[in-house]
């Protein structure tokens, strides 16, 4: 796709897909597609920072990619695959290992939280887990990185590796940017309205596999806000639980915070939350349909990593042998 600027990022197969990976990504993802030069892998290798039971992480790899494909990913224009499938993204993880400083590694915020959730398990890949990102970037010479803020400090590591190595060994490496996401596409908990949909927290968390009676018990529960006023406006400091239902109302029918406002003034929150469940209900159950479809079809997702993987190793061996040759490795 000569002229397009390349796009990379990926998703943890850690759980199953929700409304926030759809609305905050994969939504966007789908819009990229023709502007883009696009490469959206299932990061299986970055999910094993934590134990995972195998069987779990197999079977989730593959209803992830039917969903990739059912949110209206084509894999004739979007290069889907596995990352442990590409044994380049581990090679040029350990060789930018080596470009990277321990203090660098020590100050990623994330890193910090997630030794707290796992006490139990604080692994060199945990504290690696940054240059394996920089070398799933780099290797695809990527000028563009869509993801949260949460991710953009990992982005910044991912340059500061790439400038060093470029200053030793000349250029080598694109310098990636981080492609901001649309507005109103940050998802927040439906009980924890002031943190991010997390898998973590069931209850309020709506999975793109979710049957419409449990999303729309979800949403029923879902927190408002103990206002008097009990009107629907958006207003994320005052009202952080309402707000986040007009951003997903908004995302998933396309109406203005002013239209949603009109569309239930006078009507409480009694109306409204059914409303916003409604609404997922519609936008899910297309994507939900087609990606129990496509599981049952495991030869067709076979053909598709498969293909995928081919695709993206021709690009990723092309920067590794690059990488390998400017270090000082003999040639294979």
């Amino acid at each position: 796709m000569e002229g397009k600027k390349r796009t990379f990022s990926g998703i943890q197969p850690s759980g199953d897909l929700h409304l926030g990976n759809y609305l905050g990504a994969i939504k966007n993802w789908v819009d990229f597609q023709d502007e883009f030069d696009n490469i959206y892998c299932i990061v299986d290798m970055h999910t094993i920072t934590v134990r995972q039971n195998p069987a779990d992480l197999r079977r989730r790899c593959l209803e992830q990619l039917a969903q990739y494909l059912a949110c209206g990913l084509d894999p004739e224009k979007s290069i889907l695959f596995i990352q442990s499938h590409v044994p380049a993204h581990a090679e040029l993880g350990w060789v930018l290992g080596c470009y990277t400083q321990f203090g660098e590694l020590s100050r990623m915020t994330q890193f910090k939280q997630k030794a707290q959730q796992h006490a139990d398990n604080i692994t060199g890949g945990l504290f690696t887990y940054p240059v394996l990102m920089a070398a799933d970037i780099l290797l695809y010479q990527a000028d563009l990185v869509p993801v949260g803020e949460d991710q953009r400090q990992h982005v910044e590591l991912c340059r500061d590796i790439a400038v060093r190595f470029n200053g030793i060994y000349g250029d080598t490496f694109t310098l990636p940017e981080v492609l901001n996401r649309k507005a109103g596409a940050r998802v927040m908990g439906l009980t924890t309205p002031n943190a991010k949909m997390s898998k973590s927290i069931p209850e309020g968390c709506v999975l793109l596999m979710d049957k419409p009676e449990d999303i729309q018990r979800k949403f029923k529960r879902a927190v408002t806000d103990s206002d008097t006023e009990r009107c629907v406006r958006f207003d994320p400091v005052a009202k952080p639980g309402v707000s986040n239902l007009m951003q997903i109302y908004s995302a998933v029918t396309e109406k203005s915070y002013d239209e949603i406002e009109a569309e239930f003034e006078g009507k409480g929150y009694g109306a409204f939350k059914p409303a916003v469940g409604d609404a997922v209900v519609e936008r899910l159950r297309p994507i939900r349909e087609e990606a129990t479809r496509l599981l049952a079809d495991k030869v067709y997702l076979e053909s598709i990593y498969k293909s995928g993987a081919e695709r993206a190793s021709y690009l990723a061996n092309k920067t590794l042998r690059k990488v390998y040759k400017k270090v000082g490795f003999v040639a294979r």
